[in-house]
């Protein structure tokens, strides 16, 4: 669903059809179609590539100048820079005349990992506690949930297989969930998650270490360790089950012996990450505001969560809209087997036009609201200028070629998915209140876009943006319907919507 109809066969003016066409209008029609199809005799009749194919496409090349200017320039330099549109980057200005209204700081910086969703979750949260206590600088500590987050994972995994012990090693399901298995990455609702169930704590309550800026060699180490486990735990469980010992023993059994596996990646982190202050015990939080007044603040984890990160809008009071032109709008949806915390909240998105998504952020900015948001930063971006914009690169002139697939086009075929997400702290309207271009905050550090802030157009909006995140309080009646109707349309486990930001 959502697709456009083919452009091969012409739709029928009259909506009614097919039942008030006579059959001369649908031979007319039909013949219409035949005529403009091309039917050309291949030069290989068995599909192989042949010399004589390249011959005859280089001696097309030679008598086409504008193919001999692209071989002069592009083979010289990387295309995105010296294809990269001036009139966007004229056009493209950081000027935005709707901005959140207190400034947070500093631009975090993820680093070597990819640990995005966390801090769009956190940059999200601290703009309150900044403005509350009115500190100039201050960030949460990304570190903290990414323990707790890549602990409830290893075990997801591991019940994952449990779950599944009898299923070939082979199987798409088993490759899938054993390939990425504790990811970096993650979505809104499992954000949620960790809030709720380990709260927050100040970045200096639990700073960073090599490891969580650099996750790469940890993560290697996790999932070898974590794909043995699993292994150990289908050779028990064929055990078990093939001296018809109960099923409730069975698995009490297997999740003993995956308990007394898991200390060995708790242990591993530990150890490259340290250890985690305890949710319910207590800590002492000092500070100074813009004033130079110092403060203190005593209280655990989940205390500090409670006070600070669910104020204007609780996290677990907020919800995904999606833009996916695949499926039925105004419908929930959720990805079969996507997870952090077992038996913990599942990621729900609500289907939305893309127009609602817009209507929302301007809405969310307007009442001083950031907006955590899910893109596919790879398309038609830059990083050191920090541009955003589907007109961006002149790839279309420069090979003579046209880019025509749809947003869903490019879902279904695995060209587009979120990969990234960040925080929307400003819009700029037109004279209608139309949304032009964004302010988008991103994780990357101060060298990164324009002193650490990306310019998102409004076109970018449309093809690559699949997510924003809304409070219920401020979001439309009939989307929060959908969202607590229950009994979300599961996708499977692989489908694009499953990808982690």
């Amino acid at each position: 669903m959502g697709n456009t109809p083919s452009s091969r066969i012409p739709t029928p003016k009259n909506p009614n059809f097919p039942h008030t066409l006579d059959e001369k209008d649908v031979i007319s029609e039909l013949s219409a179609s035949l005529s403009s199809l091309e039917v050309a005799v291949p030069k290989s009749k068995d599909g192989s590539l042949t010399l004589g194919h390249v011959a005859s496409w280089e001696a097309a090349a030679q008598n086409d100048s504008k193919v001999h200017l692209a071989r002069t320039i592009l083979s010289q330099t990387d295309i995105r820079s010296v294809l990269t549109s001036r009139a966007s980057r004229v056009t493209d200005q950081h000027i935005f005349n709707n901005v959140v209204d207190f400034k947070t700081g500093p631009i975090t910086n993820q680093k070597s990992s990819g640990r995005c969703w966390l801090f769009a979750t956190t940059n999200v949260i601290r703009y309150g506690i900044m403005k509350r206590f009115k500190l100039k600088d201050f960030q949460l500590s990304q570190s903290y949930l990414f323990f707790w987050d890549k602990l409830n994972k290893s075990n997801y995994y591991l019940e994952l297989m449990i779950q599944h012990a009898d299923l070939p090693i082979d199987d798409r399901l088993i490759n899938h969930l054993s390939g990425d298995l504790i990811s970096d990455g993650g979505q809104w609702d499992m954000s949620v998650n960790l809030l709720e169930k380990y709260g927050l704590v100040p970045q200096a309550i639990y700073p960073e270490s090599t490891h969580s800026s650099l996750s790469g060699p940890l993560n290697s180490l996790l999932k070898t360790k974590l794909r043995e486990h699993a292994l150990i735990l289908r050779d028990l469980a064929a055990s078990l089950r093939g001296a018809h010992i109960r099923e409730e023993t069975v698995i009490a059994t297997l999740r003993a012996k995956k308990e007394a596996l898991t200390k060995e990646i708790y242990n591993i982190m530990t150890a490259t990450l340290g250890v985690p202050p305890n949710p319910n015990k207590k800590f002492v939080w000092e500070y100074i505001d813009a004033d130079d007044k110092t403060g203190r603040w005593e209280g655990s984890p989940k205390e500090y969560y409670e006070q600070f990160g669910t104020k204007p809008f609780s996290p677990a009071e907020s919800f995904s809209l999606i833009n996916d032109p695949r499926n039925e709008y105004s419908k929930l949806y959720t990805v079969d087997k996507l997870g952090n915390i077992w038996n913990g909240r599942p990621v729900l998105y609500v289907n939305t036009e893309i127009d609602n998504m817009k209507q929302m952020v301007v809405k969310l900015i307007k009442a001083g609201q950031p907006v955590f948001f899910g893109c596919d930063i790879g398309k038609f971006s830059d990083k050191d200028t920090g541009i955003m914009d589907t007109a961006l690169f002149e790839y279309e002139n420069a090979f003579d070629i046209k880019l025509g697939l749809t947003k869903a086009e490019r879902l279904q075929l695995g060209d587009s998915s979120m990969t990234h997400a960040m925080v929307i702290s400003g819009v700029h309207l037109d004279l209608e209140d139309k949304p032009i271009r964004y302010k988008v905050e991103n994780s990357w550090g101060e060298t990164v876009g324009k002193e650490g802030y990306f310019i998102m157009t409004d076109e970018w909006f449309n093809e690559y943006v699949y997510q924003v995140v809304v409070p219920k309080a401020l979001a439309p009646k009939e989307l929060v319907h959908v969202f607590e109707s229950g009994n979300p349309i599961v996708l499977p486990p692989w489908d694009p919507m499953g990808s982690l930001a």
